[in-house]
């Protein structure tokens, strides 16, 4: 009787969905190309793509992984580790404003959301940057957690958007 009444509240086509966009999500920086310019744009989307098709909720719980992953197999170096939180907060803040602006314009949405998530990276890896890390390696760190995070919530916006297009034919 148990069983019946926990199945019968799984969505399957909602469950399928989420499991999908997060090995999107998580998968990427397992992929074995540890490269900003590949994994960036495809963990974007897939965060994108979650609020499209699993909501707000799950799109929020699918932000948390990929920055953890990406630390654990060597795309995000060891020494940024302090940054996980703040990526994190990045990726809230970009599913947060693609959620606010998804009935209004898509593109201007990906705009603003692609910038506020550049722009809380690129403040507060350099306030993480001038405590914690060598100041040789500043500026390492500092470029990758600053242009980059705008372009690749970009590209990751623009196949999103694709692949949005072509569910809904």
């Amino acid at each position: 009787m148990l069983k019946a009444i926990t199945l019968q509240r799984v969505n399957i086509s909602y469950a399928a969905r989420f499991l999908v966009i997060l090995t999107m999500a998580t998968g990427a920086p397992l992929i074995g190309i540890h490269s900003q310019w590949l994994t960036g744009p495809i963990v974007n989307m897939s965060l994108i793509l979650a609020v499209f098709l699993i909501g707000i909720r799950g799109a929020l719980l699918v932000g948390i992984l990929p920055s953890t992953i990406a630390l654990g197999t060597g795309l995000l170096p060891a020494i940024l580790a302090p940054m996980i939180p703040f990526i994190i907060i990045s990726n809230t803040i970009l599913i947060l404003v693609v959620d606010w602006f998804k009935n209004y314009n898509y593109f201007l949405g990906l705009f603003f959301a692609a910038g506020a998530k550049y722009l809380f990276l690129f403040i507060t890896s350099s306030i993480v940057i001038n405590l914690l890390l060598n100041q040789a390696l500043a500026p390492t760190v500092a470029a990758m957690m600053s242009w980059p995070q705008f372009f690749t919530a970009v590209i990751g916006g623009v196949l999103a958007w694709g692949i949005l297009k072509f569910i809904n034919k």
